[in-house]
């Protein structure tokens, strides 16, 4: 993700810790208590920060997730050009929330926040956390802040997987779930790229973070994609443009986030396991069915992280379970990161979920 100036400045300050009317369109921050992880251990007095903007219940609900490092600041960073009056979530007639995923680094209780019994940053003891926490923490937060129902969860990567939690966890209080560019659960291509990531932070810290960095660009383009705007072009001296490019992007990671944050939440993406502890994959989405919850799963053209296929699969197995599904397919060159910058292509793909679900079966 490449969030805009704002976000590093969202990292620098505190945020009021009392919720905020819905609707104000910034980023605060609510308390909502102590937090039992799924895999032990508990977080005391967790704060997880947010934006909500629109109009608040009874008006239609939508969550949006953020993928690896991003922040609450979808309507005014990452997703702008998504949300707003008019636009394909239309704050005029719908109430739009983004929160910091529990283990961020913008806001919410993570590596860098300060841990109560100790008054220092948690750091190296924060806990590892799943997936699942943090739908579970999503759904504490909708508590606080009175959103008992959602029209729809939506979230791209760490965020699809999050989304889907989201969904199987109160499948009455959704009525459809779009995952995009995220699987049913994390392929090992996938967690062997987050092994080399979290073995080169461990090893090297800082330094390592760029690495892991540079390496994780690289999932998140499409060989057209680099080669159309590198291909062979070298700088003078010598040196390839695209490595240039992925030192950048090292160097600029840097800048924002810390090595424990990202080593958390790396981490938490390997989790990701729709089935794990439901009986599997296809008894895990029949919650969805029962409850008449929807499923848009949006695959990405050249998408080499989690691809496709694995998408297509998804919506293959929801449907056997009797949900209503849909494949949706965005073409584009710039691969993974595509549903980052593919405007035209996801209004379309909201505007249709928003107004009528999923699509019909087949």
């Amino acid at each position: 993700m490449r969030p805009r100036a704002g976000v590093s400045a969202l990292a620098a300050r505190p945020l009021p810790t009392r919720p905020l009317a819905l609707g104000e369109g910034r980023v605060a921050a609510a308390v909502i208590g102590d937090v039992v992880l799924e895999r032990g251990g508990v977080l005391r007095d967790v704060v997880i920060a947010y934006r909500h903007d629109g109009a608040p219940p009874p008006a239609p609900q939508v969550v949006v997730v953020h993928a690896l490092t991003g922040s609450a600041d979808a309507a005014g960073d990452w997703w702008e050009p998504l949300i707003g009056r008019g636009r394909a979530l239309d704050t005029g007639r719908i109430g739009v929330l983004c929160s910091n995923l529990l283990g961020g680094r913008y806001g919410s209780t993570g590596p860098t926040s300060i841990d109560p019994r100790t008054g220092r940053p948690h750091a190296e003891a924060f806990p590892a956390v799943t997936v699942r926490d943090q739908a579970r923490v999503i759904w504490r937060l909708l508590d606080v802040l009175g959103i008992a129902r959602l029209d729809l969860v939506v979230g791209g990567s760490l965020g699809g997987m999050v989304a889907l939690e989201v969904a199987l966890e109160r499948p009455s209080r959704v009525r459809a779930a779009m995952p995009i560019a995220a699987p049913a659960a994390t392929g090992a291509m996938a967690i062997a790229w987050d092994h080399v990531q979290l073995a080169l932070i461990r090893r090297l810290g800082v330094e390592g973070m760029a690495l892991a960095r540079q390496l994780a660009m690289i999932t998140y383009r499409s060989d057209a994609d680099l080669d159309g705007r590198f291909g062979r072009t070298q700088e003078d001296g010598g040196r390839f443009a695209v490595s240039s490019y992925l030192d950048h992007q090292g160097r600029k990671l840097v800048e924002r986030f810390d090595p424990q944050t990202y080593e958390v939440l790396a981490g938490t993406m390997d989790t990701h396991d729709v089935g794990r502890g439901r009986g599997g994959t296809g008894a895990a989405l029949r919650r969805l069915a029962l409850a008449g919850t929807r499923l848009a799963g949006i695959g990405i053209e050249g998408d080499i992280l989690y691809g496709p296929p694995q998408v297509r699969e998804l919506v293959r197995v929801a449907r056997a379970a009797g949900v209503r599904a849909r494949y949706r397919h965005i073409r584009s060159t710039k691969g993974h990161d595509a549903f980052l910058v593919e405007w035209d292509q996801l209004e379309r793909i909201l505007r249709q979920a928003l107004g009528g679900g999923a699509g019909p079966r087949g």
